[in-house]
């Protein structure tokens, strides 16, 4: 199961998610919950380096896989961008979620 936790700050603000985990919904390379999950994060960063030209902190396990961490501290957490994609990538995940429960769980945080 994909373990997802989106960590806001007191503010409400996204500053950080982190993705363990396997879903083994499928055969490798036919796991649709996996992609989807993959497509969502590697988006987003790709969003947010690209579109906000912001460069987060990014930590992944690319042997093994299982594993991707995202850190916002250090970015300017106010940028309109930044926070919308970031919202968008939860609302995906949370949809992922909704349809693929078994497979997936997402929680949030406040830090």
């Amino acid at each position: 199961m994909i373990q997802a936790t989106i960590s806001r700050n007191h503010n409400g603000q996204v500053i950080a998610f982190k993705l363990t985990g396997h879903a083994d919904s499928g055969a490798y390379g036919q796991d649709i919950v996996c992609a989807a999950v993959s497509v969502l994060a590697i988006s987003t960063i790709n969003g947010i380096e690209q579109v906000a030209h912001l460069k987060p902190t990014v930590q992944s396990d690319e042997t093994n896989g299982g594993l991707l961490i995202a850190d916002f501290t250090k970015l300017d957490l106010g940028n309109q961008q930044l926070q919308t994609l970031l919202a968008s990538f939860t609302l995906g995940l949370n949809d992922v979620e909704a349809n693929y429960g078994d497979y997936i769980h997402v929680r949030e945080q406040t830090r």
